[in-house]
């Protein structure tokens, strides 16, 4: 059963809002997935924070048009999945995990703004770690100095309390 105009209307608008926050576009080709598949695909969408969605072609290039992510519309051809992330990796690592599991899903293309993306740069775009990974690399490599530091000043009152067990150790056998 179609759409009627308004409801056309809505998820233009809809789409267009997500597209307007997102930072990727991935689009796949789900030609004969079964329906546990695509329940399974939608539960790792979601856990990932990635919006998943099955849209007429002619309504995903209407809420493209004048985006960043204009250059996607020549790619909407077929039976097409779109998924759309404000983490620019998110979308390209549901897919292409997906897909290595499941032969009925293939990658077609992505964007990021302003940037067609192929296939092959999709996936070499899913190898990438991901936003809180990157975010916790970056941490870690700021938080690495400072640690070390902190750990340079201990050592000297931990030198000294050992010299002075020494001494301690080497009094007592003296003595005894």
């Amino acid at each position: 059963m179609g759409l009627n105009l308004e409801e056309k209307k809505a998820a233009v608008a809809d789409i267009s809002a997500r597209i307007a926050q997102a930072q990727s576009v991935v689009v796949a080709e789900y030609r004969g997935l079964e329906v546990e598949g695509m329940t399974e695909l939608r539960r790792r969408a979601r856990a990932s924070g990635v919006y998943l969605r099955v849209l007429k072609n002619t309504l995903a290039r209407r809420a493209v048009k004048d985006t960043p992510f204009e250059k996607l519309a020549d790619q909407m051809i077929g039976p097409l999945i779109y998924g759309i992330s404000s983490d620019p990796v998110a979308p390209a690592k549901l897919l292409n995990d997906f897909a290595k599991t499941s032969e009925k899903i293939v990658l077609k293309a992505g964007a990021m703004p302003g940037s067609l993306l192929s296939a092959a740069e999709v996936k070499s775009l899913a190898s990438l770690p991901g936003r809180e990974e990157l975010i916790a690399q970056l941490l870690g490599t700021m938080q690495a100095p400072i640690a070390k530091f902190v750990r340079t000043l201990n050592e000297v009152p931990a030198r000294f309390v050992r010299t002075l067990a020494a001494a301690r150790d080497e009094r007592e056998k003296q003595g005894a």
